[in-house]
């Protein structure tokens, strides 16, 4: 499985599959310390029994179904500063391979859901490793629901369920990988203001008055940008403020 043929320079020329594991970003962590990650390899699996999303959450996808898998990088041009860019950039990436198939309906849901109306489609979830002034290694994994038509949690889509198609996933993950290094490369030339304005463009309910959940109350706001170190800019009842990962939440 996964033999295609990759598109890229670099990401997927080396690929690790699993038929299951616990964490695709834990057997990427292994290679890492065995000196075996390459940049650009992908660990890939079928069935990933505890994969994990941001700050904690469990991500669970059905056996075969989906793409559950992490890619190792090594973008020792970030400083620990700027480790946020390479979310905007991988999230780019995994927008823009979705894209010609969901138009205008997806959107990134910050930091780095993959959104389609109110549902979400999939998830990102990078480990950096820091020494020094610079990033040493980063980890990315990533969750998309491709085939899965049933889900235990109300709120989930894919890409089946959203375009009434089955797809291989053997086919489809050339196309992912590439657009994902598009976007990396990119960021590796210094290209970070294109990344995050085309970010911002795509970030749910960016510039709209929407419902938020705020320190226990509902306040509305409106998202207004994301600042260097990833917190959202929030603008709520004439005051700017910042919030980072779970400070803030969507009421839908």
């Amino acid at each position: 499985m996964y033999k295609s043929k990759p598109k890229t320079l670099f990401i997927g020329k080396k690929i690790h599959y699993l038929p299951s594991c616990q964490s695709t970003n834990d057997e990427a962590a292994v290679l890492l310390r065995q000196g075996e990650g390459l940049e650009g390899t992908v660990v890939i699996t079928d069935h990933q029994m505890a994969g994990r999303g941001q700050r904690g959450n469990r991500w669970l996808a059905k056996p075969g179904e989906n793409f559950t898998l992490s890619l190792i990088l090594h973008p020792h041009f970030l400083t620990p500063g700027e480790q946020f860019r390479l979310n905007i950039a991988v999230s780019l990436g995994v927008y823009d391979f979705l894209s010609p198939y969901l138009g205008n309906f997806l959107k990134i849901k910050w930091p780095n859901d993959i959104y389609v109306k109110n549902q979400k489609l999939g998830g990102i979830l990078i480990e950096n490793t820091v020494q020094g002034s610079r990033v040493e290694s980063s980890i990315v994994g990533i969750g998309l629901n491709i085939n899965q038509l049933d889900f235990e949690e109300g709120r989930a889509t894919s890409l089946g369920l959203e375009t009434k198609k089955e797809y291989l996933l053997e086919e489809l993950l050339p196309d992912l990988l590439a657009s994902v290094e598009k976007n990396y490369l990119l960021l590796r030339n210094r290209k970070y203001d294109l990344l995050k304005t085309r970010y911002l463009q795509h970030v749910f309910r960016y510039q709209e008055p929407h419902l938020f959940q705020r320190r226990g109350e509902e306040v509305e706001g409106v998202i207004v940008g994301v600042a260097e170190t990833g917190h959202l800019a929030v603008q709520i009842n004439n005051k700017l403020e910042y919030f980072d990962f779970k400070e803030i939440s969507y009421v839908f």
